[in-house]
């Protein structure tokens, strides 16, 4: 008989419960094991998590020339789509041009391509990470992620910027200073910034290593800005610094490569600067002034004015020995010694002869851009130009990016700038900018006989994409270069698209035009790019009567003429007293019709259309009208559509489908 060690009552004895308390350890062993080795090799797993392709092809370095003065035509395009990740206000695009190669940094991480064809090269990407941060100095280029939902997971990983090869990654610290605008962080002479969580100290890490060289405390009680448009920036010489400082904020400059302190500034505001650096100059925008402070930190020019760089950087570039600036007008530029530091204005400050008539052209839009000698402070040159979105500048050319041609015309355009003494050529680009579209900034670069544009588009809705145009000199045709080589000749008249059967059928004929004409550059014209529509005033005196009149409404503001075909009282639709009978038929309110460009060919008129629609939050092909007409905007007062090589807009304020019936109109005119 075998004994059994089960006590009575069912008791276990001391082994069994030994034994239960070792299997519960060791389960929770295995299950604490499991989830360490399921963290490690699986959440945070290399083999799922990352997209990693790289290149063995070599790629050449590009010279720095860009297209010449004439039109511009697109030698390739790409889009990237906007990345909107857990990190507000991190969404946007940024490019940079180096090495024969095009970097295009965004949230879902970098693409890097070749600078001639547009074509991939290298990529790195990770899943459910964000890239918050970019950097690149020398053959090396630096990404900065963070986990999403886990801010405190970090990541900084260097690649060899020709093959993508990943070189090092390290965990824990942060970028020093990153940029939302550009997402940009400072990096120059093979080393990289980075700063600890309290934001109070400044490293520099070996870009082949990633091994820390240098580490510095910033003075005072002052910390790094974070979450700022652009509180950094560096070249391969010099890095400069936001500080955010009690009482008002500083811009502390330092060597990348030891970290030691060039110079300490006090700006004139406690908020955020915007910072940007230049060859030998640093420029510190804070609301109060826009300074640019030589390579020692010397004071080399200041504007003052709160506006005097609107709400981004002031466009700014160095050609020749000189700054040049874009600001508004408000932003009077002030001598040294006005700012607290020896010197007087330079001998040499003058401004270009057609300054006023300028000023005059662009009207509330006008900016100025000036030149300033870096040596000395001195003022070269000033001249009143339009609102510039980007300059870039190669060899001695600076391409200042106009958001529009004109303000009546659709196509962005591309001033080429004298840095000698501001003279200037304008050609119109085949692109369509809106600004004020969030994203990413307008931005240029010019490399290798091509220059680069990129800018924010709408679509796909919501997240919206940037898009990176690189542009070469086009076909010169046989018309002035302002309009892309067609004739002036070939420009229709606004006042005469509508031909009198349709005004007739519209009611339109006893309706008064009033035209608005445009000019690009030196051009003129000669024909109205926009005609409005409007009815006549109730007991406007005809032509011979009593009373004064414009002369044939030929300029805004002016009497303005009544339709062909018809007068000013009267009409099919008209009463008595010259306005159209509302009881009769709709009153067209608000009627515009305008051409915005004029194309070589209707290949190239097509593009440009589908530029503009892709600048629109709202766009609906009216397949009705015909392949290339789109509703824009919210209600269907208007209508952009392709007739030829013309690009047609019809605005309406009501009633509703009038805009459609004109369009048709303009695509099928009746016969006399």
């Amino acid at each position: 008989m075998v004994g059994s060690r089960q006590r009575t009552g069912g008791r276990s004895g001391p082994a069994s419960r030994i034994r239960l308390a070792l299997g519960l350890v060791a389960g929770a062993v295995a299950i604490a094991l499991c989830t360490v080795l399921t963290d490690r090799f699986v959440l945070h797993a290399e083999w799922w998590q990352v997209r990693h392709t790289v290149t063995a092809d070599p790629v050449a370095p590009q010279a720095a020339i860009g297209p010449p003065p004439g039109p511009l035509t697109a030698s390739w395009e790409r889009t990237t789509p906007m990345h909107h990740g857990p990190v507000a206000g991190y969404d946007s695009v940024a490019y940079d041009v180096a090495q024969g190669q095009v970097v295009v940094a965004s949230g879902d991480g970098l693409e890097v391509r070749d600078a001639r064809t547009g074509d991939s090269r290298w990529s790195y990407r990770r899943s459910g990470w964000t890239l918050l941060g970019w950097a690149s100095t020398r053959s090396r280029l630096i990404a900065y992620f963070e986990r999403d939902g886990h801010r405190g997971e970090r990541l900084f990983a260097g690649f060899d910027a020709l093959s993508g090869g990943l070189l090092w990654r390290r965990e824990g610290e942060r970028p020093a200073a990153a940029s939302r605008a550009t997402l940009r962080f400072p990096a120059g002479a093979g080393v990289v910034l980075a700063t600890d969580e309290e934001r109070r100290t400044v490293s520099g890490r070996s870009a082949e290593t990633g091994a820390r060289v240098w580490e510095r405390r910033l003075p005072g009680r002052c910390r790094l800005f974070e979450g700022a448009a652009h509180p950094s920036d560096a070249r391969e010489k010099l890095a400069a610094l936001a500080l955010d400082c009690p009482g008002r904020s500083r811009l502390l400059a330092l060597d990348p490569a030891t970290g030691r302190v060039v110079f300490d500034r006090t700006l004139g505001s406690p908020e955020s600067p915007e910072v940007a650096m230049l060859d030998g100059v640093t420029l510190a925008s804070d609301g109060t002034a826009l300074r640019a402070f030589g390579p020692k930190g010397s004071l080399l020019a200041a504007w003052k004015g709160d506006a005097v760089c609107g709400d981004e950087m002031c466009p700014a570039v160095i050609a020749d020995g000189r700054l040049v600036v874009v600001h508004h007008p408000e932003g009077e530029r002030k001598p040294r010694h006005e700012e607290g530091e020896g010197g007087e204005e330079g001998e040499g400050e003058r401004s270009t002869d057609d300054e006023n008539g300028d000023q005059e052209r662009y009207g509330d839009s006008a900016a100025r851009m000036e030149a300033v000698d870096v040596s000395s402070g001195a003022l070269v040159w000033r001249r009143a130009v339009p609102a510039y979105a980007a300059l870039a500048q190669a060899g001695d050319r600076i391409y200042a990016l106009r958001p529009r041609l004109s303000e009546a015309l659709l196509p962005a355009g591309v001033d080429i700038v004298s840095p000698d003494r501001g003279a200037a050529t304008t050609a119109p680009a085949p692109l369509a900018v809106d600004p004020d579209l969030p994203g990413v900034r307008p931005w240029m670069a010019a490399a290798g006989g091509l220059l680069y544009v990129a800018y924010a588009e709408s679509p796909p809705r919501p997240e919206g994409r940037a898009r990176l145009a690189a542009l070469r000199g086009g076909a010169t045709g046989t018309g002035p270069a302002e309009l892309g080589g067609v004739p002036e000749s070939d420009w229709p008249d606004a006042c005469e698209l509508l031909s009198r059967p349709d005004l007739a059928k519209e009611h339109l004929d006893a309706y008064v035009r009033r035209p608005t004409r445009a000019h690009v550059g030196s051009v003129k014209l000669p024909h109205a790019v926009s005609c409005t529509y409007e009815p006549p005033e109730p007991g406007r005196p005809k032509k011979g009567e009593s009373g004064k009149q414009g002369k044939g409404g030929k300029g805004p503001g002016r009497s303005g003429e009544p339709s062909p075909g018809g007068t000013r009282s009267g009409g099919p639709s008209a009463s008595p007293g010259g306005t159209p009978d509302p009881g009769k038929e709709p009153i067209i309110r608000g009627l515009t019709v305008s051409v915005r460009w004029v194309a070589p060919n209707e290949g190239t008129a097509g593009r440009l259309l589908d530029a503009l629609r892709s600048t629109q939050a709202q766009a609906r092909p009216r397949r009705d009208l015909g392949d290339e007409a789109y509703e824009l905007g919210p209600t269907a007062g208007t209508i952009a559509l392709r007739v030829g090589r013309v690009i047609v807009v019809v605005d309406t304020d009501r009633p509703p489908g009038a805009a459609a019936r004109i369009a048709y109109r303009l695509r099928h005119p009746a016969r006399p």
